[in-house]
């Protein structure tokens, strides 16, 4: 497990049921798990977007006597690193950006040091026939990789990055058809439309996998398992390299719990080589 202070903060809530409103809290401390432990509740409540109230319930929800109890513990167990954070402000808007990005792969490489998650999460994926994939919105890029890489090693990925009347239908069918998970790729802004295809497809008897950028993300309660991996958030449009490489990891889980994954890609290669389809 990551001894990164993004990880110890996660850590510190979990097992807390917590409102959606010190969800929200809880989320922005792990984004900014650096500089949390010096802000005061005034500056936590505006940086969460929530009243300054809802920050001191959030601490005595956590077992605390109110917030200047868990900011100190916060300095004690998860520091923050200053003197790289004063380095880092030299740095231009596209170089923070850069810089936020290996902070949020490094965490992704800590959380991976318990492989047994995705492992898990391989197994569900691997052993369910059709394969449905969902992402909308900002997440389509993310399931359309998925479902593309997918496909050379699973017998049937069904890709579902088009919202409507018809992701209902799509769902049943693939339930018909034998479907057993779905992997669903969440990213903020979380369409309300993600929230209810999970909800039904749970309740249609589905184990929903989802990568999502924070554990407290609305669409963690409709998930049987949420992997999460953070987004960048320096530049005007949020950045997804590590949920892009987790799909990836994923995706390696999924074909080492495939009996013929290897096969398959001795496959294509064979046919493509025939076809030309490269270019060496």
């Amino acid at each position: 497990m990551s001894d990164s202070p993004a990880a110890r903060l996660q850590k510190l809530f979990e097992g807390h049921r917590l409102t959606p409103t010190q969800r929200r809290i809880a989320h922005c401390m792990v984004r900014g798990a650096a500089e949390v432990p010096f802000l005061s509740s005034v500056e936590l409540a505006e940086l969460a977007g929530v009243s300054q109230p809802s920050v001191t319930r959030f601490a005595v929800a956590l077992g605390f006597d109110g917030y200047p109890a868990l900011r100190r513990y916060l300095r004690e167990v998860a520091p923050a690193e200053r003197a790289e954070a004063a380095h880092e402000d030299s740095y231009n808007e596209y170089q923070q950006a850069v810089q936020g990005e290996i902070e949020n792969l490094r965490q992704l490489a800590a959380m991976l040091a318990d492989p047994s998650p995705v492992q898990e999460a391989g197994r569900l994926l691997a052993a369910s026939t059709p394969l449905p994939v969902l992402g909308l919105r900002a997440a389509s890029s993310q399931a359309r990789g998925f479902a593309y890489f997918a496909a050379k090693v699973h017998p049937d990925v069904r890709l579902l990055d088009e919202g409507g009347s018809m992701m209902e239908d799509r769902i049943d069918a693939a339930l018909y058809e034998g479907a057993t998970a779905l992997l669903c790729f969440a990213l903020p802004r979380y369409p309300r439309e993600v929230v209810d295809t999970l909800e039904r497809a749970r309740r249609a008897g589905l184990t929903v996998v989802t990568v999502a950028d924070s554990a407290f993300a609305p669409v963690a309660r409709h998930s049987d398992l949420l992997i999460p991996a953070p987004v960048g958030t320096g530049l005007a449009f949020d950045t997804a390299c590590a949920p892009m490489l987790l799909g990836r990891v994923l995706l390696e889980a999924m074909a080492d719990a495939l009996p013929d994954a290897q096969a398959r890609l001795e496959a294509f290669d064979a046919r493509a080589a025939a076809r030309g389809l490269f270019v060496e």
